[in-house]
C-alpha cells in the first residue's frame, strides 16, 4: 500500500510540473507498479484494452471525419449565426449546448463531436480555442447529469438503490441536480476562463511569422479565377466522347484545359462520389462531365458556342487535384528548357498553370517559355504526384507540404454521408433497445468514415487520434486496480466517512462528496463510484437518513471531478488540443469543484429531504 501510494504522489508532483509530457509520466507510473509487484502484466495492460480507451480511438477518427468533411465548419457557422459576435452568448450557448448533447450521450462521445466544432468556432470568432475546450469538457460531465444515462456514475448508484431494496431513479430523476449544476458551472467559468484560459495555446507564434498560402490565395496570385471559365458537357455537345487532343483548343482557342471533373451518383444519395482527372491528350469526355478551361473569356465562349457546351458555376476544388509552388534551383535540369521541352508532364502527371518571374506573372503561351534559375512554377496535379516531385526531382523545391495540405482540402461532397454515420452512431448509443453496445457502435462508425471515404486514407484517420491522450488514460487505469487492490482508496474512504457518520447529516454528506471527489481525481469516477456508494448506503443507514442524498452525493463526486486532467476521459480529450497544462486544470477545474460541491452540500438535502 505504501509504495502505490508515493508512486501516486510522485506522479502527481510530476503532472503538477508540467516539465515531463503527461503520457510518459503515465506509463513510468505503470512500469513501477509492474516492478513493485503491485500489479500483474494482465492488469498493467488492461488499460490498453478498457471500452473507454477504445472508444476514445475510434470517437478521434469520427470527430476528424467531421472535420474533413466540412460537417464542424457548417455546424460552428450555424452557432455562430445563433451567438452572434457577443463572445460571453457564445460561451453560453456552448456550454447548454454541449451539456444538453452529454445528457444522452457519453460524455465522452460528446467531447470527441464537439471538439472540432468548437477549435472551429472559436477560429471563425477570432477567439483562441483554448478559452472554450476545458469549459466544453466540463459542460459535457455537466450535462450528464441531466439523465440516468448520462454518466456511468449514474448507474452506479441506481443499482446500489434497486439493490437495497429502495425505490429506483427514473429517466429524468436526475434533472434538476443536472441544472443546478449547469448553472453554478456557467457562472463559475465565465470569469474563470476568461482569466486563466487566454494564454497563448502550444503552437501559437507571436503574430509575426508570415502566414501561409492557401489554395485560394494561389489562384488569386495568379489571376486564375479571373480567367477560369467552367463548362458541362450535354448530350447535344458535339465534344462528347472525343479527347482533349482532339478538340485542339489550345491551337484554335489559345485555351488550356485544366481539369475533367466526372460526378458519379449511385442510387443512394449519401454515396456520391467525385473524380477529378487532369486533362491529358488522352482525356476522353462525357455527358455530365464538368470541363475546366483558363484564357481568355471572350474565347472560351466562342468555344463553348462551337461545340455546343452548357456554361456552369462550379469552382475550382483541389479533392484529389492540387497546386503548388515549387522554385527552380541552379541545378535543375529544367533551367534553359521550355516548358514542351521539360517533360514535367511525361515523368510525373503535372501540368504548369503559371510562371512567377521576379514581379511578373506568366499565365498564357507557357508552352514555349524558356525557363531561367529562380522562376516558380505553379503546378498543378494528383497531391501524391506533386509530393513525388517534391521527393524525386533534382533541383526543383516544391513549396510548402503537399500532403499535408491535401489533408486540409475539405470534403465536402461527403458531408451528407459523415452526418448520416454520426446520427447512426449518437442514436445506436442513446437507445438501450438497439442491441449494439456503445463501443461497437464507435469503432463501426469510425471504420464506416474510412471505408467511404470520409477520411482521404487510412493514414489520415490515424493522424486524428491523439495518441498522448489515449496513453495517458490507458496507463493511468490501472492506478485505479492498484489503489483497490492494496486496500488504500477503501482505507481512505472509510476513516472520512466513519469519522463525519458521527456529526450531522450535513458534515456526513460534505464528507461523502469531497471523499468522492478527492478519490476521482486519481482513480476512474466509475471504480470510485462503485466503491462509495456501499460506503455512502451504509453510512446513511446507520445514522437514520434517507440514501438518496447520500448517493446522489456520490454521484456528483464522481463526475463533476475538474481539477485533474486523468481524472474523466473528457479532460484529457482536450488537454492537447488546448494546449493545457496540469496547473491549468487546478486553476480552473479546482474552484469549480469546490464551489460545485459546497452548493450541492445545501441543495440536495432541497431536492432529496433526509
Amino acid at each position: 500500500m505504501i509504495a502505490t501510494l508515493i508512486i501516486l504522489a510522485l506522479s502527481a508532483v510530476f503532472f503538477a510540473m508540467g516539465k515531463v509530457r503527461s503520457d510518459l509520466v503515465a506509463l513510468c507510473a505503470l512500469v513501477a507498479l509492474l516492478l513493485t509487484g503491485t500489479l500483474t502484466p494482465q492488469e498493467a495492460i488492461s488499460g490498453f484494452s478498457n471500452q473507454v480507451v477504445i472508444m476514445m480511438v475510434g470517437l478521434f477518427v469520427v470527430g476528424g471525419a467531421i472535420v474533413q468533411t466540412g460537417l464542424a465548419k457548417k455546424a460552428s457557422g450555424k452557432l455562430m449565426m445563433l451567438a452572434g459576435d457577443n463572445e460571453i452568448g457564445l460561451f453560453l450557448l456552448l456550454m447548454v449546448v454541449t451539456a444538453v448533447i452529454g445528457a444522452f450521450v457519453s460524455n465522452t462521445g460528446t467531447v470527441a463531436l464537439m471538439m472540432p466544432i468548437v477549435v472551429s468556432l472559436a477560429q471563425k470568432a477570432k477567439i483562441r480555442a483554448s478559452r472554450l475546450l476545458m469549459p466544453l469538457a466540463f459542460a459535457s460531465s455537466m450535462g450528464g447529469m441531466l439523465t440516468l444515462i448520462g454518466t456511468p456514475p449514474n448507474l452506479v448508484i441506481q443499482e446500489a438503490l434497486t439493490e437495497s431494496g429502495h425505490q429506483p431513479l427514473g429517466f429524468f430523476s436526475f434533472l434538476p441536480v443536472g441544472l443546478v449544476c449547469i448553472v453554478v458551472g456557467i457562472v463559475v467559468l465565465l470569469p474563470l476562463s476568461k482569466r486563466f484560459l487566454n494564454g497563448r495555446q502550444r503552437g501559437d507564434d507571436d503574430g509575426k511569422a508570415r502566414r501561409r498560402k492557401t489554395l485560394d490565395d494561389l489562384l488569386e496570385e495568379y489571376s486564375l479565377k479571373d480567367d477560369l471559365s467552367v463548362f458541362t458537357v450535354t448530350d447535344a455537345s458535339l465534344v462528347k466522347d472525343k479527347s482533349i487532343v482532339e478538340l485542339d483548343v489550345q491551337r484554335r482557342y489559345g485555351l488550356s484545359v485544366l481539369e475533367v471533373r466526372r460526378v458519379k451518383k449511385t442510387h443512394a444519395k449519401l454515396m456520391k462520389e467525385v473524380e477529378q482527372r487532369l486533362a491529358g491528350p488522352d482525356t476522353r469526355l462525357m455527358v455530365g462531365d464538368i470541363v475546366y478551361v483558363s484564357g481568355n473569356k471572350q474565347q472560351a465562349e466562342q468555344m463553348a458556342a462551337d461545340m455546343q457546351l452548357n456554361k456552369t458555376s462550379q469552382p475550382l476544388a483541389f479533392y484529389d487535384i492540387g497546386i503548388a509552388e515549387a522554385v527552380l534551383m541552379h541545378n535543375s535540369r529544367l533551367c534553359g528548357k521550355t516548358l514542351r521541352d521539360g517533360g514535367l508532364r511525361r515523368l510525373y502527371s503535372v501540368n504548369v498553370l503559371g510562371v512567377r518571374r521576379g514581379d511578373d506573372y506568366i499565365t498564357r503561351n507557357l508552352a514555349d517559355l524558356k525557363l531561367r534559375q529562380g522562376d516558380i512554377l505553379l503546378i498543378q496535379g494528383k497531391w501524391k504526384n506533386i509530393s513525388r516531385i517534391a521527393n524525386l526531382a533534382e533541383g526543383i523545391l516544391v513549396m510548402g507540404q503537399p500532403l499535408e495540405e491535401a489533408a486540409r482540402v475539405t470534403l465536402d461532397y461527403k458531408a451528407p454521408l459523415a452526418a448520416a454515420i454520426m446520427v447512426a452512431m449518437i442514436l445506436t448509443m442513446v437507445f438501450d433497445f438497439i442491441p449494439v453496445a456503445p463501443v461497437t457502435a464507435v469503432i463501426t462508425a469510425g471504420l464506416l468514415m474510412v471505408l467511404t471515404g470520409c477520411i482521404r486514407s487510412v493514414e489520415a484517420a490515424y493522424k486524428t487520434i491523439n495518441w498522448e491522450s489515449i496513453v495517458l488514460i490507458a496507463a493511468m487505469l490501472p492506478m485505479s486496480v492498484a489503489l483497490e487492490k492494496t486496500g488504500a482508496s477503501a482505507l481512505v474512504a472509510r476513516m472520512l466517512a466513519d469519522g463525519l457518520g458521527q456529526a450531522s447529516p450535513y458534515a456526513l454528506l460534505a464528507g461523502v462528496y469531497f471523499t468522492t471527489s478527492l478519490l476521482t481525481m486519481f482513480i476512474s469516477n466509475t471504480a470510485t463510484a462503485v466503491l462509495m456508494s456501499p460506503i455512502a448506503l451504509t453510512s446513511a443507514m446507520a445514522i437514520g437518513v434517507s440514501p438518496y442524498p447520500m448517493l446522489f452525493a456520490v454521484t456528483l463526486g464522481a463526475s463533476m471531478c475538474f481539477a485533474s486532467p486523468f481524472s474523466t476521459p473528457p479532460n484529457a480529450l482536450v488537454m492537447q488540443a488546448g494546449g493545457y497544462t496540469f496547473m491549468d486544470y487546478i486553476k480552473v477545474g479546482l474552484p469549480l469543484q469546490i464551489i460545485m460541491g459546497l452548493v450541492m452540500v445545501f441543495v440536495l438535502p432541497l431536492l432529496f429531504p433526509f
